[in-house]
């Protein structure tokens, strides 16, 4: 599979998961400077391994909430707490994550993603 299949499938799923406009916006952000990386996204991240049989989406939602918080990205989390939810993932399962994010990675990053997922996710 060429670059540009790998791009256009990738475009597709991250809209599909995080919707036309959040794409757009975010593939626009920083203009032709940031373009290449776009490509990459679309055609690496999502073309290939998120497009990969080995995981469903739930669970690469998952992963990404996890690594996300651990590294403390709070723009990248947000933006994929609201993917899992699309992901079918409960704020059940979200929670657990960041209870092993505490447990591993320490107490403030989990307490960050914790406000973040409940901004995103509404009061219980």
């Amino acid at each position: 599979m060429d670059t540009r299949e790998l791009c256009e499938r990738g475009l597709a799923l991250r809209k599909k998961i995080f919707g036309n406009e959040v794409v757009d916006a975010r593939m626009q952000s920083m203009g032709e400077f940031g373009a290449p990386l776009q490509q990459i996204i679309n055609a690496y991240v999502y073309g290939d391994v998120w497009s990969r049989d080995g995981l469903d989406q739930r669970s690469r939602s998952l992963a990404m909430l996890g690594i996300t918080a651990a590294i403390n990205c709070p723009s990248e989390f947000r933006v994929h707490v609201k993917g899992a939810l699309a992901n079918g993932c409960t704020p059940n399962q979200i929670r657990e994550v960041l209870l092993l994010v505490a447990m591993y990675c320490g107490v403030p990053a989990a307490n960050d993603a914790h406000h973040i997922a409940l901004e995103v996710i509404g009061p219980p």
